[in-house]
């Protein structure tokens, strides 16, 4: 067998760890994708979209560390480039490849199918610069080693989603072989003396403090410290506080955690627990007006040891040239013990049992929801109450929970889930999606039907965005209902004259009865996901949602400034 560059990329992406790629198919990338399948290294997962497959990949990244996804040229390519935006604000690498069209076309001044018909091709590089870290043409094969090396190096390195752009007929074209992954895989050598000297000043600001507390920020797994943040906390015997989007990123059955710090909306105790701190040391932290309650809440200042993926700022001064990972594992030998800040304990919330045979509540969902997780389950909150519902669940050791609060793209969760269960097929997968959001994306859950997937989907049937109305209502935010749980059947029809599988399952539930029964079923349905139609009233929802929401409406309705 010849092997070419298509080869060349399968080889690259299998080493790095790929056990699939997503795809779309299209006339651009059909040869490429033969290339893929001929290698035999991944097995390709087809998706109902590009934005879904963008979507995949994302949720491939958060559970294998990077992904792939290939779709064809211009129509494929910029509706994937709405799941590249949120790679890049959650710090996914996800790798995109798109099909392009033929090298002999590219400055012949002729206009093409699927472009924007213009003679000009290179408008679709042009706008995915603006969200990847690397961007990569290739039109020949003598420089697509280089090429497809940089862009995977720069993604694994930088936590971001890349893009290589291959023309369709170079995909099958002769190439080198592909050396050692660990030219891919290599750090840079950090800079000893400004890590020393972040780390003379972060330990001696530390080391005055009575009571230290630590913020752990959604960046801090992209970053690969979870552990070493674990080590940290033991040392300092300190209370540990997680920020809302990195719900589950330090264990909660660990002596020192303490709940959610999300300002005015917090677990309970929590915000006192912060802001009576002498130093706070964030990791990873993101600051935007949602994590910030409204611009309310910033934790930073002069008893802020703020500690970023690439730098480190103490006592006014900043420093970098090494990485969040290297920098906690060195201060954890430097500071001692400082246990001050655990003196507040921790109350976990817990959910009162309600009556079964009344009507579904969203706290006797959220219970019923908590009951099932265990520590190998992977719970996805899709954008609105089911943030607020996941934070407030108290999660056994194991236990993961994802969430999209950066890009906040609702619908995301269906197709990234997807994705997820693809990457960790040990794990159980549970989502909470509102019926707004899983209108977006819905076809997703016909893939998980094709693959025999047994997620548990929670459709939180509720007639509208209630998020949005509790941030600015208007008519906008009312849809129109489906009865979503009758999709399912839609799903299950296999292709004519083959076994249709039909594993999926659609149910209906409208009291902690029928919940109750749902769920036991939907544990049996070991061969494909199970979509639990909860019906819930519009008002019912968390109280801390109804805050939170008042507190972004009055950020969002601030009256223009006079320069």
């Amino acid at each position: 067998m010849v092997f070419t560059v298509g080869h060349y990329l399968a080889e690259r992406l299998t080493q790095i760890g790929l056990k699939h790629h997503f795809a779309v198919a299209g006339d651009y990338n059909l040869i490429l994708l033969d290339q893929l399948i001929e290698h035999g290294g991944m097995k390709q997962i087809y998706d109902c979209n590009e934005l879904n497959c963008s979507f995949a990949a994302e949720g491939y990244a958060r559970a294998n560390g990077a992904a792939a996804a290939i779709v064809t040229f211009s129509v494929g390519a910029i509706s994937a480039m709405n799941g590249l935006g949120g790679a890049y604000a959650e710090n996914l690498p996800v790798i995109l490849i798109s099909g392009a069209p033929n090298s002999n076309d590219h400055g012949s001044g002729r206009v093409l199918h699927h472009t924007i018909g213009t003679t000009d091709y290179n408008y679709q590089m042009e706008m995915v610069k603006h969200v990847t870290c690397a961007a990569e043409s290739i039109t020949s094969a003598d420089n697509a080693p280089e090429k497809i090396d940089h862009v995977i190096r720069t993604a694994l390195r930088e936590k971001k989603p890349a893009y290589l752009e291959i023309a369709c007929n170079v995909a099958n074209a002769p190439c080198a072989r592909p050396g050692p992954v660990s030219s891919l895989l290599a750090h840079l050598t950090p800079d000893t003396d400004s890590l020393n000297a972040a780390l003379d000043e972060s330990a001696a600001f530390v080391e005055k403090a009575n009571k230290v507390v630590i913020l752990v920020g959604s960046k801090l797994r992209a970053s690969e410290a979870l552990d070493e943040t674990i080590a940290l906390a033991d040392k300092l015997g300190c209370a540990v506080t997680v920020m809302a989007a990195a719900k589950s990123f330090f264990p909660e059955t660990h002596p020192g955690f303490r709940g959610v710090y999300w300002g005015e909306v917090s677990s309970p105790g929590v915000e006192d627990v912060v802001k009576s701190a002498d130093v706070v040391i964030t990791l990873a932290p993101v600051w935007n007006d949602y994590s910030s309650v409204g611009w309310r809440d910033l934790v930073r200042g002069e008893r802020v040891l703020e500690v970023d993926p690439h730098r480190v700022t103490v006592a006014g001064k900043t420093f970098e040239g090494f990485r969040l990972k290297e920098f906690v594992t060195a201060l954890t030998e430097r500071v001692s013990s400082k246990p001050a800040s655990l003196a507040a304990g921790y109350a976990p919330v817990k959910l009162p049992l309600a009556d079964q045979a009344k009507p579904l509540t969203n706290d006797e969902m959220t219970r019923q929801i908590n009951e099932l997780v265990d520590g190998k389950t992977t719970l996805f909150a899709e954008t609105g109450d089911s943030w607020f519902n996941a934070i407030r669940m108290n999660l056994p050791a194991g236990a993961k929970v994802e969430s999209e609060m950066q890009w906040g793209h609702i619908g995301w969760s269906v197709p990234s889930m997807f994705g997820n269960a693809m990457g960790s097929p040990e794990r159980q997968h549970v989502l909470m999606v509102g019926d707004g959001s899983f209108q977006l994306t819905a076809q997703e859950v016909a893939q998980m039907v094709r693959y025999e997937l047994p997620v548990i989907i929670f459709l939180i049937n509720n007639y509208g965005y209630v998020i949005e109305i509790k941030i600015h209502d208007g008519p906008y935010n009312y849809i129109q209902n489906w009865d979503y749980a009758a999709l399912i059947n839609c799903f299950n029809q296999g292709v004519p004259g083959e076994e249709s599988g039909k594993y999926g399952l659609g149910l209906h539930a409208t009291t902690g009865a029928e919940l109750a029964e749902a769920i036991e079923k939907a544990k049996k349905n070991t061969r494909g996901p199970t979509l639990i139609e909860c019906k819930l009233d519009r008002t019912d929802c968390t109280e801390t949602l109804v805050e939170w929401g008042k507190f972004v409406a009055a950020a969002n309705s601030r009256k223009p400034t006079l320069s």
